[in-house]
């Protein structure tokens, strides 16, 4: 019999977690090499006549101090005390499975290193795309593989918006109060909107493949907000749609790292991503390209998750499994260095005037005029800073009242080229 903790009580996760281990006893025993069971949950609330009321405590300490239970199952979120508790539990030799990507990404690199000092293990299958095997893979079936890209779509919330955006033409806000009413929605949406919780799981995945830490700060990150009916009708027009998509690139020159709004043509498997769905593509030197797609968030799909890590830690008990990356950080290089083709679309006032200087600064590029006198056209492939500089030249041109957006397109890595 293995024994664990759920610290974060009967949340959604954790009930989740306790769900699964009761559905799923016999298959887990199977998988595990023996049965598994939860001893405690860690919560500050009272839960009055659930069926696990007895096992509840307030006391992280019951849970620190008995030697019976050997993995803790962290799925609280944010950094304190998730780390403290974390970090106390590897200290007092229980392994440690995790949802938390906040906890992944700001301490990740220190607790492996703990883990592995002491024969144990710190698991976050959970943490990067919900029930998508993402982590796993990277960490077993291409850690003798040279990864050059990881790319995909990491935020079901920001998804199912843009999806519906397309699919019905409902504005942003409208697409976001419909997210919200299923329950797809935080009551402060801001993290998965603004991009920066799609930032955190491409950094975990970055580190995984250099075997250093990336920092999500460092990584350039766009949200959704400003996504409008009129950028979908453009990039429609060429074929593409648009998706909330992280790029992450590994090269000789260095790492480069974005989150934003992209277009992707509809040839491509993202282009087919919809709703709270997510979707990773990796690209490495041997293997090529391997994709992963799956209900990126839930409650049974994450808690199956860090299931899956319980069984295999209850497998290794006293064996380090989980490939370790350094402390050691791995810069990003600064954006206005990548090279993307881009999609323009400019507000006109004076659509054969505006032609004339459009192709003045992108000679030959086929623009597309929509009855609202607005221009919309594709750069070749050039830099960030080319790209601004040649749309703030735009902007004073003449037939043109303002540049209104500027999309990149999504193209992944050219395997043949590597």
């Amino acid at each position: 019999m293995v024994y664990i903790a759920i610290l974060g009580g009967f949340g959604v996760i954790g009930s989740g977690v306790a769900q699964v281990l009761a559905q799923n006893a016999a298959l887990i025993e199977k998988k595990a090499g023996q049965a598994v069971a939860v001893k405690r949950v860690l919560d500050i609330r009272d839960c009055p006549g659930h069926p696990m009321e007895h096992l509840l405590t307030k006391n992280f300490e019951d849970i620190l101090t008995d030697d019976e239970i050997k993995i803790v199952a962290e799925v609280m979120g944010g950094t304190e005390p998730a780390y403290t508790y974390a970090k106390r539990a590897l200290l007092a030799g229980k392994s440690v499975c995790t949802s938390n990507k906040e906890l992944v990404i700001k301490h990740g690199a220190e607790l492996l290193r703990i883990a592995q000092e002491r024969e144990l293990n710190f698991m976050f299958e959970a943490s990067v795309g919900g029930g998508i095997p993402i982590v796993r893979p990277m960490n077993l079936a291409l850690t003798t593989d040279e990864i050059v890209a990881v790319a995909g779509i990491l935020n079901g919330t920001s998804n199912y918006i843009l999806h519906q955006m397309e699919k019905t033409g409902a504005a942003f806000a409208d697409a976001l109060a419909g997210a919200s009413a299923l329950g797809y929605a935080e009551k402060n949406p801001k993290e998965d909107v603004e991009g920066r919780d799609a930032s955190r799981k491409l950094a975990i995945l970055l580190s995984l493949a250099t075997g250093r830490q990336v920092n999500y700060e460092e990584i350039h990150t766009e949200g959704i907000t400003g996504i409008t009916a009129a950028d979908f009708s453009a990039a429609r027009h060429f074929g593409y749609t648009i998706k909330l998509l992280v790029d992450g690139r590994i090269n000789g020159g260095g790492l480069e790292a974005m989150v934003a709004p992209a277009l992707v043509h509809g040839s491509n498997a993202f282009s087919t991503v919809g709703d709270v769905f997510n979707c990773v593509l990796v690209q490495a030197k041997v293997t090529d390209n391997v994709m992963f797609y799956g209900r990126g968030a839930g409650k049974l799909p994450t808690a199956g998750a860090v299931i899956s890590d319980i069984v295999d830690v209850s497998k290794h008990l006293h064996r380090h499994i989980m490939h370790t990356w350094s402390e050691e950080v791995n810069p990003v290089l600064p954006a206005g260095s990548y090279i993307k083709k881009k999609m323009v679309r400019a507000v006109c006032s004076d659509t054969v005037i505006a032609k004339n200087s459009i192709e003045k600064i992108y000679p030959g590029a086929k623009i597309f005029f929509s009855q609202d006198k607005t221009a919309a056209w594709f750069t070749p492939p050039e830099t960030e800073d080319e790209t601004s500089a040649k749309t703030a030249a735009l902007a004073e041109a003449g037939g043109i009242l303002k540049i209104e957006k500027t999309l990149r397109v999504y193209e992944p890595v050219n395997m043949e080229k590597i």
